[in-house]
């Protein structure tokens, strides 16, 4: 494992986030990117709640930029989290060829297989929303960092 790409639908709440706690957690020992299916927030810093949230667990994710998910992305990547089904089928429509569709999965999926949970959008949340969803990621990344041993 060399690189993981973390997706959602804006790139500014949950991939970030999951962006952010797995690059914290492994350091330089392989790439971590996100990326959005919109791109309509691309160049902007992540929400500021996601920014927050971060900070107060100790992550830093002020140096990301959103930019829009594309093709080249399976190319670059040896694995593609999403965030829920809405991601996954946004993602599966820029993909080439079932090879690409190999690396995608539901980040939930390292937690609980197969049962295709969502990581919900705290986008119209409050603060309580984006704690939840740091911590569903926190689970997660810890699993993906057990899986690979990254």
């Amino acid at each position: 494992m060399k690189s993981i790409l973390m997706v959602c639908l804006g790139n500014i709440c949950r991939s970030p986030l999951a962006e952010g706690l797995l690059q914290s957690k492994v350091g330089n020992s392989i790439q971590v990117d996100s990326a959005g299916t919109s791109g309509q927030h691309a160049g902007e810093l992540p929400d500021e709640r996601s920014i927050e949230v971060a900070k107060k667990h100790g992550v830093d994710i002020t140096y990301q930029r959103s930019r829009k998910f594309k093709p080249e992305d399976f190319d670059l990547f040896d694995k593609i989290y999403v965030m829920d089904a809405s991601n996954y089928n946004n993602v599966k429509k820029v993909a080439r060829n079932k090879e690409d569709m190999k690396k995608v999965d539901l980040i939930m999926n390292e937690i609980n297989p197969d049962q295709n949970q969502t990581v919900p959008d705290p986008y119209f949340g409050d603060s309580e929303d984006f704690e939840n969803v740091y911590q569903m990621l926190d689970k997660a990344t810890d699993k993906i960092i057990e899986k690979y041993n990254l």
